[in-house]
């Protein structure tokens, strides 16, 4: 199969669709199928060919919405050369071009909503949820219904994505996700991290590994880490909070937290980290901290079961309760208290129990969100309506009553 898929950008500053994207293009290629990426990138951002596929840069970008006036005509060209077409994300110029690119032709595209639909933003952002209520009316919800089928990562993220917008109407459908567990030696990447990070030492340490945004809830983190800094007298671990930040506001609100630590605490901003340091983090790391408000799928906290790292997150994670269900991990709610009792419950844990959450974290991931059985999800789910005969458009219901969303 010949795979087009269609994303804003590949830069992996931007959170986890390109990540998912790196570790599921050599994994399908084991699979005999062959991936080709068309991106709002500036031609001189990614390297001709990523990860095994082919990248057209049609960028650069204008703005948040992501306009690219080359984008729409290299796929009115191409498009219908591949045999699937993934449009990854909403709300910018990249689906409203496929859509157009792809209207009458045979080739099925395919919707990753990436958790855009999660009714959070809403509650969170009501102004910019306004206009993305206009778009949806216009545009947005035209490119949910026309694509062959819209793929969510887990059931929670369907079952939220159903309340945001109407009138809502797609067909569903849930496929695995998931990343690649890491390559390399176990021991030379924590010798790697350890000698970047001479001063954390051989230090115990907690670690948050993502996007320092205030979806993700870097300041509850920090509330409940000082909280517990005042309970727990001189044995804490340190907290290494691991990622690129954008918004020199919220930056600035979590360093006066910082600065408030009491001394039993110590925390160490590193940055974005990639590769083997990333890797070593995750595996020396006592435990994995997320207390976001939202997230579609989480595919760091995948990263962290992928090293047998147990994960700590907030409810708001969709695939919380699979995680907790095994035991690989604790959830609680996603305010500074449910992250204080999260913090808590894990010091109250004694180690037998620990190395009990290490194992099932190892063996959850193997056996849900292990790339190879990734890849075999997405192709078992995608190719039915790749060899199906194009069927009639689909009319929504004009009823106000009418929720309007296909389930297959």
């Amino acid at each position: 199969m010949k795979i087009l898929r269609v994303i804003a950008t590949l830069d992996p500053r931007h959170g986890g669709p390109a990540a998912g994207l790196s570790a599921i293009t050599p994994a399908l290629a084991a699979l005999g199928h062959e991936t080709t990426f068309a991106c709002a990138d500036a031609p001189v951002a990614p390297a001709a060919s990523w990860n095994g596929g082919a990248v057209h840069a049609l960028g650069p970008a204008r703005g948040g919405y992501a306009y690219s006036p080359r984008l729409a005509p290299w796929l009115e060209a191409h498009a219908a050369e591949f045999d699937a077409v993934f449009v990854h994300g909403l709300w910018q110029y990249h689906g409203r071009a496929t859509r157009a690119a792809l209207r009458g032709r045979p080739t099925p595209y395919f919707v990753f909503p990436h958790g855009m639909l999660d009714p959070w933003f809403r509650r969170a952002y009501p102004l910019k949820h306004a206009k993305k209520w206009l778009y949806w009316k216009i545009c947005e919800r035209h490119i949910l219904r026309d694509a062959a089928a819209v793929l969510f990562t887990c059931d929670e993220e369907r079952r939220l994505a159903r309340e945001s917008f109407r009138p809502y109407a797609c067909t569903e459908r849930v496929v695995n996700y998931g990343t690649a567990a890491p390559t390399g030696n176990a021991s030379d990447q924590c010798t790697v991290w350890r000698d970047s990070m001479p001063e954390l030492g051989a230090r115990p340490f907690w670690l948050f590994l993502g996007r320092v945004h205030p979806k993700k809830g870097v300041d509850h983190l920090l509330q409940a880490y000082r909280q517990l800094g005042f309970e727990s007298g001189a044995s804490l671990p340190a907290l290494v909070l691991a990622g690129p930040c954008s918004d020199a506001r919220y930056r600035t609100r979590l360093d006066e937290i910082v600065a408030r630590l009491p001394p039993p605490c110590r925390v160490f901003w590193t940055g974005m980290i990639e590769g083997d340091r990333k890797w070593g983090a995750l595996r020396c790391a006592e435990a994995f901290v997320l207390p976001s408000h939202q997230e579609n799928f989480g595919l760091a906290v995948v990263e962290a079961l992928a090293t047998g790292t147990p994960v700590l997150i907030s409810n708001k994670i969709n695939i919380w309760s699979e995680i907790t269900a095994c035991g690989a991990g604790f959830a609680e709610t996603d305010d500074a208290d449910g992250t204080t009792r999260l913090l808590r419950r894990w010091q109250l844990t004694a180690q037998p129990e620990r190395d009990r959450m290490h194992a099932a974290a190892g063996e959850l991931f193997e056996r849900r969100y292990e790339i190879a059985r990734v890849a075999q999800s997405l192709i078992q789910t995608v190719e039915p309506f790749v060899s199906a005969t194009p069927s009639p458009p689909f009319h929504e219901s004009t009823s106000p009553n009418d929720t309007a969303y296909r389930v297959g």
